[in-house]
């Protein structure tokens, strides 16, 4: 089959002639030049600046050391970010840390961070992954919503929330801005590719770690205004 080459004059015609059912050209005038030329330019800026969100995600998983836990050496490595693969990549927590015999323990795995829709974050959306982010909470079990508060039962906060296992750093995290996580849930269900790794789920208490992110532990979210009872300003 040969192509068929047209100019963008023809092109413009030709799809006039498909909407308005009127045949005959006429020349392309200088206001639907003009539009077309914005909406080319609005099309490479989003793309730009899709890129550019990807690349912030991207160094920030690199920056906080993802890998130290979730796989990989860097994004080059086969098992990048995908997940616990032998038994040395499991956490104990609880007394069982110091004592292997001491009670409770707990086991924790690195879960699969790629967008593989069976194994990994890829039957999660961006939005569930920001709030896994921002919140603790676990995807899986966390709806696809808005969350406007970290009081349970308001803001659609889960009543009844089920935080992911320690040692994930999440109240760290969640004083990252919102521009940050977006990029971070950009690059990882956008920008890595999908691994079959199915990670066993980790143990944990029956309040899945509720008891364990109090405020009165972790601190409040947002942090308080500056200055605060401790600081000054310069």
């Amino acid at each position: 089959m040969m192509r068929t080459f047209r100019s963008a004059r023809t092109t413009a015609c030709l799809a006039g002639v498909l909407v308005t059912g009127v045949t005959g050209c006429v020349q392309q005038g200088p206001a639907l030049a003009s539009r077309a030329s914005f909406a080319s330019t609005q099309g490479a800026q989003q793309a730009q600046s899709s890129e550019d969100q990807i690349l912030l995600g991207r160094s920030l998983v690199l920056n906080h050391d993802c890998m130290g836990c979730h796989g990989g050496t860097n994004p080059a490595s086969p098992d990048w970010l995908a997940g616990m693969k032998t038994p040395d990549q499991e956490f104990l927590i609880g007394p069982c840390a110091l004592d292997p015999a001491a009670k409770p323990c707990f086991r924790t795995r690195p879960r699969n961070l790629t967008p593989d829709n069976a194994t990994g974050l890829g039957r999660f959306s961006e939005r569930q992954i920001f709030n896994a982010l921002r919140y603790g909470l676990r995807p899986e079990d966390t709806p696809d919503v808005d969350i406007t508060s970290s009081t349970p039962g308001m803001g659609n906060f889960p009543r009844r929330p089920k935080y992911l296992a320690p040692p994930m750093p999440w109240p760290g995290w969640r004083y990252m801005s919102d521009q940050e996580l977006w990029a971070i849930a950009a690059y990882l269900k956008r920008a890595v590719k999908p691994v079959s790794n199915k990670v066993a789920d980790s143990e944990g208490p029956p309040d899945f770690w509720a008891s364990t992110y109090t405020v009165d532990k972790i601190g409040p979210y947002p942090p308080p205004a500056f200055p605060a009872a401790n600081e000054h300003a310069p």
